[in-house]
């Protein structure tokens, strides 16, 4: 979807300022948030794509005033009261509601670390056949989706090149609206800075970007 969170190529935030030494976390709570991420994740309500469509949709002046993991825990918040996780109530109290039903969570202590280390691999294996291969000059497709796309607004309309085939992946698009995992090819493209930012550019510039076959047309 289009929205304040597609922010690559805009104008107006200033230089990307790395911290030195940056830790982990900056305070304790960070880790918490992101071991209630887990938590919830385990119950399986949502998708890695669902999670991340509902940063999105934060309102624009919240979006931009929050920090990294306060994004994710307006999102958690979310998403845990559209499941039926939590309810209104055990949000404003922090205690538990008694009219709702309790149940085992299906993560425990134990089974943290294995998943951790299993992760979520996305690669799938299709009977189709890439539409693209190395070296064929591509153009992003023009499109506003009112959805979850991977596909950044700075680089729909221009032309690059496809540098690399990654095989199918899970096209988070459909992945975000619970409408199947649609495995698609993913592709690395690489588009010259003058082709998205014109003339002004450095010409030795380029910007890499892996794109699904959905996103792309033949240039």
């Amino acid at each position: 979807m289009n929205g304040v969170h597609d922010m690559g190529g805009m104008h107006g935030f200033g230089p990307v300022e790395p911290e030195a030494n940056e830790p982990v976390f900056h305070a304790p709570w960070e880790g918490r948030v992101l071991a209630i991420r887990r938590a919830l994740g385990a119950w399986r309500k949502w998708n890695i794509d669902a999670g991340r469509h509902s940063i999105e949709t934060l309102p624009p002046a919240d979006y931009l005033r929050m920090s990294y993991y306060e994004k994710w825990l307006a999102s958690a918040i979310k998403l845990a009261l559209g499941a039926g996780l939590i309810t209104e109530r055990e949000l404003e109290t922090g205690q538990r509601d008694p009219s709702a039903p309790v149940a085992t969570p299906p993560l425990t202590a134990a089974m943290v670390m294995p998943a951790i280390l299993k992760g979520s691999p996305t690669h799938r294996d299709t009977a189709a056949k890439p539409r693209f291969a190395a070296g064929q000059a591509v153009r992003a497709r023009d499109i506003n989706p009112t959805s979850h796309t991977r596909l950044p607004r700075y680089v729909r309309g221009r032309r690059g090149t496809v540098e690399r085939d990654h095989g199918a992946h899970v096209f988070p698009d459909s992945n975000a609206r619970f409408e199947g995992e649609n495995p698609q090819y993913l592709y690395t493209v690489r588009f010259s800075a003058r082709e998205l930012w014109g003339e002004s550019a450095n010409p030795g510039d380029s910007v890499h970007l892996d794109l699904w076959e959905g996103y792309l047309d033949v240039a």
